[in-house]
């Protein structure tokens, strides 16, 4: 098999909890986004658009929905004889089942799949990140410099810095502290959890990793200040672009938000790095006689007959006669009734909204409505 010179994990088995409803049936990168993408699509286009093709989805809670609406990865053209994407699940082995408990241990369980391919390089993802990166921009950076590891960070404004796990780097780049959470941080550098590993580097770190009790298995915690402690080459990536973590409801309300009124930073829709899905194939969108809809996202399969204002309508979904829609998201298939008021809400995939129902408060911050109803 032909050496890579890099292949990318992509951990993909969060439950989301903080998402609430929208991920009691579903793990976080499957949750719907932008009415025809879900979260994952993301990161798996980053990795086409950056000419990788082998990628293994490393998945755990709620697997079902993500495992088929991957498939073969057709539909980001890495059907590919050597390489593709993988779902990698957590397997029995000599000593018994386990989950994954952390997300280093996520990537020791899966030593075997990557030697598999004797990468030069190994880059790790999240997918539950909303962000257009070529990665080969990262990789010339890591190589250029002959790093251990490199890690992408993003500046954030420094009051919302203790926020994040923070990355302390000299004049050169390179990494000097990296502080997780910090209450008085002396930088702005936030870890955006993309990393780059040379994979001598990651393949040992793991083994000994593994062997120590103390540890929680986990990059930020405790591999990165390991590797930090024993003097390896640690650099960062500054990357400009835009970059989400839709971890809560109202970060995951917000960046879908700005679909519509920030275009220009997070574009779907443009040739360049264009985000791929795997959408079911819906018929064209119906819109009623009396409907009207302003500055909206409306996807294929809709059936519109009320008003629409700043919203997103996921594919299948459908809005009853007298009904308004404001400042909110529908995910799909779910069916609104007649005469219903829904604002600054979500409505989860496949939930049903009775007739002269009102939902959201604007007030009162963003809501969610109904458990989720798959199906794909």
């Amino acid at each position: 098999m032909k050496k890579k010179k890099m292949l990318a994990m992509l951990l993909a088995g969060g439950q989301g909890s903080r998402l609430y409803d929208l991920t009691t049936s579903i793990a976080k990168p499957a949750v719907s986004f932008g009415g025809k993408y879900r979260i994952i699509d993301f990161g798996l286009s980053n990795c086409v658009n950056s000419g990788i093709d082998t990628v293994g989805i490393l998945v755990q809670y709620k697997p079902l929905v993500l495992n088929r609406y991957v498939g073969t990865g057709e539909s980001w053209d890495m059907a590919v004889a050597d390489g593709g994407v993988h779902i990698l699940p957590p397997y029995a082995s000599s000593t018994g089942g386990e989950w994954y408990e952390g997300t280093a241990d996520a990537i020791y369980h899966n030593i075997d799949f990557i030697d598999m391919y004797s990468p030069e390089n190994v880059l790790i993802l999240s997918g539950d990140h909303i962000y257009k990166m070529n990665y080969n921009l990262m990789l010339n950076e890591h190589e250029a410099n002959n790093s251990d590891l490199t890690v992408s960070v993003i500046e954030v404004p420094w009051e919302e810095a203790s926020r994040f796990g923070i990355m302390t780097a000299d004049e050169q780049g390179n990494i000097v502290k990296f502080t997780e959470k910090p209450a008085e941080p002396d930088s702005n550098l936030a870890s955006m959890g993309i990393y780059i590993f040379k994979w001598d580097t990651l393949r040992r770190a793991l083994l000994e990793d593994h062997e120590n009790k103390e540890s929680s298995h986990d990059f930020g915690k405790d591999l990165i200040p390991k590797l930090l402690g024993e003097g390896k080459k640690l650099s960062v990536y500054r990357f400009s672009g835009y970059w989400r973590d839709v971890g809560t409801v109202q970060s995951y309300y917000d960046s879908q938000m700005d679909l519509m009124d920030d275009v220009d930073s997070i574009n779907v829709f443009s040739g360049d790095m264009k985000v791929f899905s795997n959408s079911n194939v819906y018929p064209p969108q119906y819109i009623g006689r009396e409907a009207n809809i302003k500055n909206s996202l409306v996807c294929n399969g809709c059936t519109v007959y009320g008003s629409v204002s700043h919203s997103i309508l996921g594919s299948g979904a459908v809005v009853g006669f007298g009904t308004v829609i404001e400042d909110s998201i529908v995910l799909p298939n779910a069916i609104i009734g007649r005469n219903c008021k829904i604002r600054k809400a979500i409505i989860n995939e496949g939930a049903v909204v009775d007739d002269n129902t009102e939902i959201g408060d604007p007030e009162n911050g963003v809501v969610v409505f109904g458990q989720t109803k798959l199906s794909i």
